[in-house]
């Protein structure tokens, strides 16, 4: 995979074959897998309707994997959110004509957070259209700084994702939409650590967080799902116990270095009740999309 004319990542087959991608999931242990677009292939800098019609082509492919496998895989498509406009086209074919569960989007949009008013559209449609938003980390915060040792991944990823909650907590767009169906990928990032000192800047100094919300930023736990990425059991632990289960549904990050390498292993190996472990393997994440557990059954024989 190449960007910016370098060579960006080695990539398998794995990452576009799906047979090889089923293969996968039964020796892991998978039923269903989520797919998206990678993330960079955004394509949010290039011009509006080169991105929309890459988005065409990536969702029309995606939506015909679901298709012939409709118990083992659920589709997000993608939007070229640097025009909202075609967003909004692009989102209304994914979910009305193929579809598709709902979108994923970038934290950012060439620098606009998500409290941006044409992000802010796009998200109104899909409250509309009860489509599923996922949110994932791209063109991270300080990037220029954090040219070596991966850090762009170890340090930037979290503090983005972490910005793309707290502008939409402090934007009010969690307000103006409640209901919305928003996740964000690798446990939400900083958010949950960082949460009592973002708590308490909303108290001390009112005047520069409480614009566009009066309302405490944890009394927004609940109005949007993580992923389970977390790396370590204490960390996961304190993510469940801040946030509930019932927001956090399984990730994996596959087929990439950063992700678990058998998805759920973590989980598995926690002491969680028996509904407490259901509702972290799929059931958050099937209330997310939308979706009835009957649809995933194994045909009959």
């Amino acid at each position: 995979m190449m960007r910016d004319g370098r060579s960006f990542r080695e990539i398998g087959a794995n990452c576009w074959d799906p047979q090889v991608r089923l293969r996968e999931c039964d020796h892991s242990g998978v039923d269903v897998q989520v797919l998206s677009t990678v993330p960079v292939m955004f394509s949010y800098w290039a011009k509006a309707p080169d991105a929309l019609d890459l988005s065409r082509l990536l969702n029309d492919h995606l939506a015909a994997v679901v298709r012939a496998h409709p118990r083992r895989f659920v589709g997000l498509g993608t939007v070229p959110m640097q025009a909202p406009d075609l967003a909004i086209r692009e989102l209304e074919r994914c979910v009305r004509q193929l579809g598709l569960a709902g979108i994923q989007i970038g934290t950012n949009v060439n620098g606009k957070n998500l409290d941006d008013a044409g992000v802010v559209a796009v998200l109104e449609a899909a409250q509309e259209l009860g489509a599923a938003v996922f949110v994932h980390p791209w063109a991270m915060v300080g990037e220029e700084r954090m040219p070596n040792y991966w850090m762009p991944w170890l340090v930037g990823m979290p503090a983005e994702t972490s910005l793309a909650i707290c502008s939409m907590i402090f934007g009010g767009v969690f307000d103006r939409l409640p209901r919305l169906r928003i996740g964000f990928a690798h446990g939400g990032g900083n958010f949950a650590p960082n949460l009592g000192r973002i708590e308490h800047g909303f108290h001390a100094r009112p005047d520069l967080v409480s614009v566009h919300t009066k309302r405490n930023p944890r009394e927004y736990i609940g109005r949007f799902m993580v992923d389970s990425l977390a790396h370590d059991a204490r960390y996961f632990q304190f993510l469940v116990d801040t946030l509930g289960a019932s927001s956090i549904a399984l990730g994996s990050d596959y087929p990439f270095p950063l992700g678990e390498d058998r998805p759920g292993e973590l989980i598995a190996s926690m002491d969680f009740d028996a509904a407490t472990r259901a509702r972290l393997l799929g059931g958050t994440a099937l209330e997310w999309l939308a979706r009835k557990v009957d649809a995933f059954a194994a045909p009959p024989p």
